[in-house]
């Protein structure tokens, strides 16, 4: 993956249900700026179908369209679907050059990450994920090293990005290290129980460190204001991931979505 140096990217991390995802979707406005990320309680509750769904309204979306989505399916569909993505197995460099963070992106392709939150069976993981159309998946950190390099290498195979989770992992060099290969992407990541039970930083401070050290891209999540957005990006964050104010569709997620994006230069 080739990040645009001079751009950073808005996440927005859709936990809620099916139905919010929609009404949020049709709030944001159509920038290739913005990532949506299906997260782990919607991948827990639908299964690939969530993937699928958001990938197909955040791609109505930005090209113009209302977003819409068909929560009935059955085996035929199912199979229909796996193959309707661009970067279909065999095919991996179409899917590569689809991703909305590289130097010849186009703006109307969607850029969907699934947030597997990966322990184990990483191969099978990152395939539900690529068959969903996923352009994105992560892996935890946390995870046995084994698993994190299988997840890696199979993410590479098909052409999809791969993402470290290191939440609850105070020294994410020292993972990295361990690696055969680097991710795509690190998640620097405060946890919502974190956040809200408890009084743990936003680990900004560890941007620099990986940097420093690594050439991957870095992604923070777990803030919620404008204060720790700006912060994190003027530090060398490359995405910033937002959930609580996208949890479920209002009056002012548009406003809130634009107000954002006014951040992401």
């Amino acid at each position: 993956m080739k990040l645009d140096s001079k751009k950073h990217y808005l996440q927005v991390a859709l936990n809620s249900n099916i139905y919010d995802a929609q009404r949020i979707i049709a709030s944001l406005p159509q920038s290739d700026r913005i990532i949506i990320e299906v997260g782990t309680p919607l991948i827990k509750e639908f299964g690939a179908h969530a993937i699928r769904s958001i990938r197909s309204m955040w791609q109505s979306k930005l090209l113009g369209f209302a977003p819409s989505f068909n929560m009935g399916f059955n085996n035929s569909m199912l199979a229909s679907s796996i193959f309707s993505f661009a970067g279909r197995a065999g095919q991996p460099a179409m899917q590569a050059s689809t991703n909305p963070l590289t130097r010849n992106a186009q703006p109307a392709t969607p850029y969907i990450v699934a947030d597997l939150k990966c322990m184990d069976r990483a191969q099978r993981e990152v395939q539900i994920a690529f068959q969903g159309g996923a352009s994105a998946a992560i892996v935890l950190g946390q995870a046995p090293i084994e698993t994190v390099n299988e997840f890696i290498a199979s993410c590479n195979e098909l052409g999809i990005d791969s993402m470290v989770d290191m939440m609850n992992i105070d020294q994410p060099y020292k993972v990295l290290r361990k690696l055969k290969k680097l991710p795509d992407v690190v998640l620097l990541h405060r946890g919502v129980d974190e956040t809200e039970l408890g009084d743990k930083p936003l680990p900004i401070h560890l941007i620099n460190k990986v940097k420093g050290a690594y050439d991957v891209a870095i992604s923070i999540a777990g803030g919620d204001t404008s204060r720790e957005v700006q912060s994190a990006f003027f530090n060398g964050a490359n995405i910033v991931v937002l959930w609580k104010n996208f949890y479920s569709a209002t009056q002012d997620t548009a406003q809130i979505a634009n107000e954002f994006l006014q951040q992401v230069k």
